[in-house]
């Protein structure tokens, strides 16, 4: 069988000019460059590194001097050493309460926010005791976990405060405020004493024997009362320095005793103007110097008089026209004179 010729390809021209001759009807197409989409919300800015998250009381920690993770582990330790004993034990839940309260108020202690100091201002030294213990708070305490409600109603208890502010000053004070009741005289009544404020409160738990320069009111409702005589008498100092005792008579009115033993009495209304009465009797007779037994000042029309037993003469003011009532220096009436009998021749 008579071989076939084929006819060999041609060789390619590493020439692109000498390819388009030879094939002119190719069209050379141009590589198109890779699309590339674009962002519509435009390009995004490179994010910051973000710091890892660190608690702030595990900074706390640090600023103190302690490490972080040494903090954690202390507490972690604390925490399952009270749940082991909460769950071993009876009172299961409130063991557990008060545990997890101590590990959380000691920590926060480490971090610097314990009780340091406990300043205590407006009180004496006879109450700043009554007050500190009041308020229940010890040194090294979570001042975060201090209660000042409960703290302030507390020392709010203690007698001798009228009132109180609790503040909590940090990292580590507890300031407490207090307004002292001032006594205002001793109250005696069914053989007991104590002190009364000027509304007549009494100050509990307070030692009347320490206040002796305190008048003494006496009797039924004379603490409540005194605050209205009290400063009646406070005006006239020298009255008030002869005082001794303020008697409550009925719970109406006041009967004025002096250190002499002298007697004022008073009526149940308008004191202020029977002292002023007084105040005339004083000055036109020099009743309170030269002495007296009892000036009775109860009806507003009349002052009436009596004078000591010892006394030379009655006292008998111009201004006020007194009444002397005396019996043993009154003189006695002279008896009738009679008619001369007639005689008769």
């Amino acid at each position: 069988m008579p071989a076939v010729a084929r006819p060999k390809p041609a060789p390619r021209s590493r020439n692109p000019q000498a390819q388009a001759q030879a094939h002119p009807q190719a069209k050379t197409q141009p590589k198109s460059a890779p699309k590339v989409q674009a962002s519509k919300r435009g390009r995004t800015p490179p994010r910051a590194p973000v710091a890892p998250y660190t608690p702030a009381k595990l900074e706390a920690a640090r600023g103190v001097g302690l490490a972080p993770k040494l903090a954690l582990g202390v507490a972690s330790a604390a925490v399952l050493a009270v749940v082991g004993v909460a769950l071993f034990t009876g009172d299961r839940l409130e063991t557990l309460e008060r545990g997890l309260d101590r590990t959380t108020g000691a920590l926060v202690a480490a971090t610097g926010f314990g009780v340091d100091a406990i300043e205590v201002k407006g009180a004496s030294k006879h109450t700043e005791a009554a007050v500190l213990a009041a308020a229940g708070v010890e040194p090294g305490d979570n001042i975060l976990g201090v209660d000042l409600q409960a703290v302030r109603g507390r020392v709010d208890q203690v007698g001798w405060v009228e009132d109180v502010t609790v503040r909590r000053l940090l990292p580590d004070t507890l300031a407490i405020s207090v307004k002292e009741r001032r006594p205002m005289a001793v109250w005696q009544y069914k053989g007991r004493i104590g002190l009364v404020d000027a509304t007549g409160k009494v100050i509990a738990s307070a030692d009347a024997t320490q206040f002796p320069q305190l008048p003494l009111v006496v009797g039924a409702g004379a603490g409540q009362a005194a605050g209205e005589i009290l400063p009646l008498l406070h005006a006239r100092p020298r009255l008030m320095e002869r005082v001794e005792a303020l008697v409550r008579v009925d719970r109406r009115r006041w009967d004025v005793r002096l250190r002499d033993g002298a007697l004022i009495q008073l009526p149940a209304l308008d004191e202020a103007d029977a002292l002023m009465r007084l105040d005339k009797l004083e000055a036109s007779a020099r009743v309170l110097e030269l002495g007296f037994e009892k000036i009775d000042l109860r009806d507003p029309e009349l002052v009436a008089v009596r004078p000591r037993a010892d006394q030379p003469r009655p006292i008998q003011p111009e201004p006020i026209a007194a009444v002397v009532t005396n019996a043993a220096t009154a003189p006695a009436a002279a008896p009738p004179s009679a008619a001369p009998a007639a005689s008769g021749l």
